[in-house]
């Protein structure tokens, strides 16, 4: 749902992001099942968005993954940490998602739960993207002045 809602928020900026054409959104999990699809609730909850994860597959995060990320975000610190632990090297772009809004928390994920907690965590997404739009873009930015070439911004 993150990686659909913050496309979405990318796409609608006002005003509008420039670069943003040439950012490339991904997720992938911590631990998930490679090749599944989104949930049912999910799906519902991006739909009532006019988003569709019809097409979404789960993947795992690799080391390929993050040493192409400009930016990773996650939800929980568990994913923080574990991502840190297993990947020292891409330790200092891993950020918590609400970190980007304001003070650190976790944002539960709803899987396995009520229509109810997909649609709240859908809501939160939603209000920490929009508020953290402007740091998500200054440290994806960032990226730029360490000197590493570029081909386009990537996230996880």
């Amino acid at each position: 749902m993150a990686e659909a809602l913050l496309r979405d928020q990318l796409r609608r900026a006002d005003p509008p992001l420039p670069d943003s054409n040439g950012w490339r959104v991904t997720s992938a999990g911590t631990w998930a099942m490679a090749g599944d699809r989104a949930s049912e609730f999910g799906r519902w909850a991006m739909a009532r968005r006019g988003l569709d994860l019809s097409a979404h597959r789960s993947r795992i995060v690799t080391a390929e993954m993050l040493a192409e990320a400009d930016l990773v975000l996650v939800m929980t610190r568990s994913h923080r940490e574990a991502l840190c632990a297993e990947f020292p090297a891409a330790s200092g772009k891993i950020h918590l998602l609400a970190q980007m809004a304001g003070p650190a928390f976790d944002v539960p994920d709803p899987f396995g739960s009520s229509m109810a907690d997909y649609e709240q965590t859908a809501r939160e997404l939603e209000d920490l993207i929009a508020r953290g739009l402007p740091t998500i873009r200054r440290l994806a930015d960032g990226a730029e002045e360490t000197g590493r070439p570029e081909t386009g911004k990537r996230g996880v």
